[in-house]
């Protein structure tokens, strides 16, 4: 079974104008995200984006292919849904363009998880403390004993009523791996209430009955969401470059 990375790259963004263009120790946060995924084990790596300045940064990396998408399309899923229709691939692996970090281990997981099950859809997690569970862009996550997920959410769950009681919680990494034929299903679901008020696509899957396996893994890298993100984001950079 064949696997391609698929990397959604919009230019507008309510909280990080050019989010992908923003650059980290003067690295463009998209060459971040494109050069880690290359080293994972998918036979091919493409941006998917709805701007022709992203277009052109991503013409400049090697072993990298683009492509440009409606700007009208509602989530980055759906924008890797209408890729994957042309290609042949049977694993499809959405990795987030915010996720300057990610660690190609994590991507490889997803692919091997996906060989061996017959999960239609997963994603990844990392145990996070009770203090960052608190952040509303920290996207968590519960699952039930077969790792499937029953909830995403910007509020921290699970709720601890005993307020003595020793707290975890999980993050949701930005990270979806899908069944190509499973894309194409997805793709067809209208935008769903629970995705609507969280902001979250992947409870479309959730709220349409589908399931979707959660992979727990110890990457915690930085989403960069906010301008108080790129400014982590950059230290983190300069500490990897300094060595």
């Amino acid at each position: 079974m064949s696997a391609a990375v698929v990397i959604p790259a919009r230019y507008a963004s309510t909280r990080l104008e050019g989010k992908p263009l923003k650059e980290i120790a003067g690295i463009p946060m998209i060459v971040w995200v494109a050069q880690n995924c290359k080293k994972s084990k998918a036979n091919r790596v493409i941006v998917v984006t709805d701007d022709t300045r992203i277009l052109d940064e991503c013409k400049k990396i090697d072993g990298i292919e683009v492509t440009m998408s409606d700007p009208n399309l509602p989530s980055g899923t759906d924008r890797v849904a209408k890729v994957a229709r042309f290609l042949d691939d049977d694993i499809i692996i959405n990795v987030q363009g915010d996720e300057p970090f990610i660690d190609y281990k994590v991507i490889d997981m997803l692919i091997d998880d996906l060989k061996s099950s017959d999960a239609v859809m997963n994603t990844a997690c990392v145990k996070i403390d009770e203090t960052t569970a608190q952040n509303p862009n920290v996207v968590k996550v519960v699952f039930d004993k077969t790792g499937y997920a029953l909830y995403f959410s910007r509020s921290p769950i699970p709720y601890y009523r005993d307020k003595d009681e020793q707290k975890f919680f999980y993050k949701h990494i930005g990270i979806y791996g899908y069944r190509r034929s499973f894309l194409k299903v997805f793709n067809s679901l209208e935008p769903s209430v629970h995705e609507s008020i969280e902001k979250l696509e992947q409870l479309r899957a959730l709220d349409n009955g589908y399931k979707i396996k959660v992979i727990e893994t110890d990457y915690n890298g930085i989403s960069v969401d906010t301008e108080e993100d790129l400014i982590k984001a950059n230290k983190y950079a300069m500490e990897i470059l300094n060595g």
